[in-house]
């Protein structure tokens, strides 16, 4: 059972997914202080100097002045400020993984499909399909040129 794990955790694929998942998560992080950090004070400067994280309405009729006050008083929510800051992380990863996977697809070599040489001839004397490079035929025993016709037929 532990060999069947090791070859199980230890395939090419699984350690590639592992990475993705890994780098994906951190990739993540990065993207959400960009959008808190760097996108998300702009617009809340151009909206009156709001904290974007702290737009919410209370849903208990109370008015509170902070989400910290509201959570202090377990007053429900609705967090709208933060739900757009999560959308926007949601748009700028989706909007990067876009752009990855067209670049991927630029550089991905398009392969035509080869034409195979045929495999097989035609029997001139039994219409059976045989390898191209026999002599005779197999179901008739017919001796075959190169040309694939009968030279002569031994029955």
């Amino acid at each position: 059972m532990l060999n069947e794990f090791k070859k199980f955790a230890f395939k090419g694929n699984m350690v590639d997914l592992a990475v993705g998942v890994i780098i994906g998560g951190a990739f993540g992080k990065v993207i959400t202080s960009i959008v808190n950090d760097l996108i998300m004070p702009p617009i809340g400067l151009l909206l009156g100097k709001v904290k974007f994280n702290d737009l919410f309405i209370s849903l208990n009729g109370k008015h509170y002045a902070t989400l910290a006050d509201a959570a202090k008083d377990s007053a429900p929510t609705l967090n709208y400020g933060q739900f757009i800051s999560t959308f926007l992380d949601f748009l700028i990863v989706a909007f990067v993984i876009f752009i990855v996977v067209k670049q991927i697809q630029k550089f991905r070599k398009k392969e035509e499909p080869k034409e195979k040489a045929a495999t097989t001839k035609e029997c001139p004397h039994c219409l059976s399909d045989i390898p191209v490079r026999a002599s005779r035929c197999k179901f008739c025993t017919s001796e075959l040129t190169s040309g694939g016709s009968v030279s002569g037929s031994i029955q």
